[in-house]
C-alpha cells in the first residue's frame, strides 16, 4: 500500500488524520508520514485499515467466498483457515490461507496475490480515484 491508497481508504472511512491515528493508537505524525510516503505503512495498520473499510462499506457482502471463486479442491479447503473459520469473503485478512496452492510466507507476498483476486479487488481504489483524492 502506498500513501495515495492510504488516503483513499481513510477518506472512504470518513476519518480525519487525527481520528485515524486515535483508531490505530498511533500519532498523527505517523498517519501524515504514511500519506506523504516518507514512512512505510506497517502490515498491521494496512490490514486494519482495509478491514475497517470492508466492514464500513459492505463491499465484501456481494462477493462469493474465495474457495468458490478459486474452485479449491476439498482437501485444500480443509487445510485452509479461511474455510475453517468460514471467512471466505475476508480471506485476504487471514494469514496462513492457501492461495495459489501454497501458504504465503508474509503479508507483502500475500497482498501481491490478493490484489489480483476477485475477492479483494472490489476494495481497491481505481487508479483515477487515488489520483483525484491525493490532489485534493
Amino acid at each position: 500500500m502506498d500513501g495515495k491508497e492510504f488516503v483513499h481508504f481513510r477518506k472512504r472511512l470518513g476519518k480525519t488524520q487525527k481520528e485515524l491515528s486515535q483508531l490505530f493508537g498511533t500519532s498523527v505524525k505517523a498517519v501524515q508520514g504514511y500519506e506523504q510516503g516518507w514512512r512505510s505503512i506497517p502490515a498491521h495498520i494496512e490490514r486494519q485499515l482495509i478491514f475497517l473499510t470492508a466492514v464500513a462499506t459492505g463491499k465484501n457482502e456481494t462477493v462469493k467466498p474465495c474457495w468458490a471463486i478459486k474452485k479449491c479442491p476439498p482437501d485444500r479447503k480443509k487445510k485452509c483457515p479461511a474455510w475453517e473459520f468460514r471467512a471466505g469473503k475476508i480471506c485476504w485478512f487471514i494469514n496462513g490461507t492457501i492461495c495459489e496452492g501454497v501458504v504465503q510466507k508474509d503479508w507483502k507476498e500475500k497482498m501481491m496475490i490478493c490484489r489480483t483476486c476477485e475477492v479483494f479487488r472490489p476494495l481497491l481504489p481505481r487508479q483515477e480515484d487515488t489520483e483525484t483524492e491525493h490532489d485534493q
